[in-house]
């Protein structure tokens, strides 16, 4: 099965080259390409998932849509046959895995929000108590689903650097106490809708990351939404708190990673066929779950 592990496409400016996605600039918008990179703890896998770019961007676009009433997002057109003439001599590498996007000004946060105790957070609770400076109910399993969602943001890192957790102080400190609420007001309205959908279809969202962007003094939902490189999607029918769960998502490929003892560090292990495989395989059925096929 082919491949897209990066795009050179000679005739259009490269704008960035993310962990996942290849952006060229075309002037008043930017072309977003998902490659089939796959990145894990902040590092890019030397292997790609066959499929992978086109899987997120129709389950990005499914959520785009449904999420539209609450706000506005960034897509000005994913058919290919109608971006600009000069994408059209890559339209076979364009189709099914791009998107012709507003060009924003990104907020210098990541917007998590977290339904569930789980990964990063359920480690910080076990020690304090609290998971992003936020107290906790006493007594938690791992999985747990917490009493309301939280809003637990953190730094974006640049390509190979991490990501950390930072509170809400933090973020009115870099974006201002106005759009500060504003992000967090909307990402747990973006994310309870989301999870009553997804649960009604048997998936439950354990957390997942949200990015925003400014046009003008317009929030716009940028980036991806709810899917498996952004989310914890885990089998409703399967769920047993009280430790770790099964998933649709990147967690499989961290946990063979944890299995090997990696350092979370460049240069990444090689991949075995079977992991590649499988997570191809964890991330079409959660887009067959969500979106149909």
């Amino acid at each position: 099965m082919k491949t897209v592990f990066e795009t050179q496409f000679q005739d259009l400016p490269l704008f960035r080259r993310g962990k996942v996605r290849d952006i060229y600039d075309l002037g008043e918008n930017l072309l977003l390409v998902a490659t089939d990179r796959i990145s894990a703890y902040d590092v890019i896998m030397r292997q790609a998932v066959p499929e992978k770019g086109k899987l997120l961007t129709r389950i990005s676009l499914f959520w785009f849509d449904v999420m539209a009433p609450l706000i506005p997002n960034h897509v000005v057109e994913s058919d290919v046959s109608r971006f600009p003439d000069n994408c059209q001599s890559y339209a076979d590498q364009l189709k099914d895995r791009s998107m012709l996007v507003k060009k924003v000004k990104p907020l210098p946060v990541e917007c998590i929000v977290r339904g569930y105790i789980s990964g990063s957070g359920w480690k910080t609770y076990q020690q304090d108590g609290t998971v992003c400076g936020i107290t906790l109910p006493k007594g938690l399993r791992e999985s747990d689903k917490l009493p309301e969602p939280i809003f637990t943001p953190s730094t974006k890192g640049e390509v190979g650097e991490h990501d950390e957790n930072i509170s809400f102080e933090e973020v009115v400190g870099r974006i201002g106490k106005e759009l500060a609420e504003q992000i967090r007001d909307i990402s747990l309205a973006i994310y309870k809708k989301g999870a009553e959908l997804a649960d009604a279809k048997g998936i439950i969202i354990a957390d997942t990351k949200f990015e925003f962007g400014l046009d003008g003094n317009r929030l716009l939902l940028i980036d991806e939404v709810l899917t498996p490189d952004s989310s914890r999607f885990w089998p409703k029918s399967g769920y047993v708190p009280g430790g770790p769960q099964p998933s649709f998502d990147k967690q499989y490929l961290r946990d063979y990673l944890n299995s090997i003892d990696w350092d979370k560090e460049p240069p990444p292990p090689e991949l075995p066929e079977e992991v590649i495989e499988n997570t191809r395989r964890k991330y079409k059925e959660a887009l067959d779950i969500l979106v149909g096929v």
